[in-house]
Formats: C-alpha cells, sequence, structure tokens
C-alpha cells in the first residue's frame, strides 16, 4: 500500500513535497474503494525476437523502428507482448465521481493510475520468475509512446494478444484505450542478466515534468 501512495501523490503532481492529511486521507480513501471494484486483468505471449540494427527490431513478423526500443532490446532474442486493465467498472466510477465529487475523481485518475503501475509490476515479476527457471532474465516493460517508439504500434500490439478477447481491452477510433485505465508494453527476455536501465521516467527526456519519478 505504502508504495502506490507514493506514486499516488507523484501523479497528483506533489513531486517531493507531502501532502496534507486531507488528501492523504483522502488518497487512502480512494484505494479502498478502488480494491473493491477493481477487476484487474493481463494476457502475454512470447515471440521470437530479431533486434537488427540501432533503429530496427522484428517481432513475430511485425517489424518496429525504434532507436530507443532496439537499445532496450539489445541482446535479447525473445520478447514478452504484455497487456493489462483494472476493467470497465472504474471507468465508470471515475466518471461518476467527476460529476459528483471532482476532487475525489482527480485523485481516483492517480490511484488508478498507481494502481495499474503496481499491477503491471506484479505481473512481470511473475513472468520474471518463470524466466529464471530458464535461465533467462527480463527487461524493463517499454510501452508505445515511451520515446520514440510510436503509439501508433499499440493496434498491432493489441491485435497480437487478441486482447479484446483475452482482457476485453479494445481501440476507439481515435486511438484510445478502452478501458482507459489499461497498458500495452513489450518486455525483452535474453540470457544475460542487465540492470534495469530504461522504466518509465527514465525513457523520457523531458526533464522538467511535473509528475516526473524522482531518482
Amino acid at each position: 500500500m505504502e508504495m502506490r501512495i507514493k506514486e499516488a501523490i507523484r501523479y497528483l503532481g506533489y513531486g517531493r513535497h507531502a501532502v496534507d492529511d486531507g488528501t492523504f486521507a483522502l488518497i487512502t480513501e480512494v484505494f479502498r474503494e478502488l480494491d473493491q471494484i477493481k477487476c484487474a486483468k493481463s494476457v502475454y505471449r512470447i515471440f521470437d525476437l530479431q533486434v537488427k540494427g540501432a533503429d530496427q527490431i522484428e517481432i513475430g513478423g511485425w517489424t518496429v523502428t525504434s532507436k530507443n526500443l532496439s537499445k532496450n532490446l539489445t541482446g535479447c532474442d525473445q520478447i514478452v507482448l504484455f497487456g493489462a486493465t483494472l476493467g470497465t467498472e472504474v471507468d465508470r466510477w471515475i466518471r461518476r465521481y467527476s460529476l459528483t465529487d471532482m476532487a475525489k475523481a482527480v485523485v481516483g485518475q492517480a490511484c488508478a493510475a498507481a494502481e495499474l503501475e503496481e499491477y503491471c509490476d506484479d505481473c512481470q515479476k511473475k513472468i520474471a520468475e518463470e524466466y529464471q527457471r530458464q535461465g533467462r532474465y527480463l527487461r524493463p516493460r517499454f510501452s508505445p509512446g515511451y520515446g520514440d517508439f510510436s503509439i501508433s504500434c499499440q493496434e498491432t500490439l493489441m491485435r497480437m494478444l487478441d486482447c479484446a478477447k483475452t482482457i476485453g481491452l479494445t481501440l476507439t477510433g481515435g486511438g484510445m484505450m478502452t478501458p482507459t485505465k489499461s497498458v500495452t508494453a513489450v518486455i525483452g527476455a535474453s540470457t544475460e542478466q542487465q540492470p534495469c536501465h530504461i522504466k518509465g521516467c527514465e525513457a523520457c527526456e523531458k526533464k522538467d515534468c511535473l509528475y516526473r519519478r524522482s531518482s
């Protein structure tokens, strides 16, 4: 609970500043409600991977151009495509509060984002444990939209995971994920263990972002 509260505070834009008692109590209350309504689901598939130079990779016949992703995956020969969602009820819950209690809706957005991040971390930990039994190690998650990994790749990634059928995750005509509290990512796997060098804020060049994770 402590880590996700810390992340929610970051998403709310407080940075390293302490929140007041009232805000902290509201965050705690929102997390209790969120725990009652979330319906977290995830899916992953493993593909062979080819890193074809400094800016191109191939995943099961799908060619992706991205220098940042190629760097992240250097030395990997397999890749995990991953998708996760907190479910449609979380969207409805936030929408209801946006009509009746805007402060709670804002905190709800932040708490749901932190909840999703923690859930993805837990999922990746379980996948990593399976890989370690095979003498393989995972790289950090890398999502469409990080660095120069185009957000447009989300559509192909979701199709390869069959997200609509497996976890109920779809894209709108405008390219938005539904449910909104969802994520897709790729995770490289190799026989060499390396320190995590790119994850979320660390992949972004916007150093002055209000929501940037502290190092």
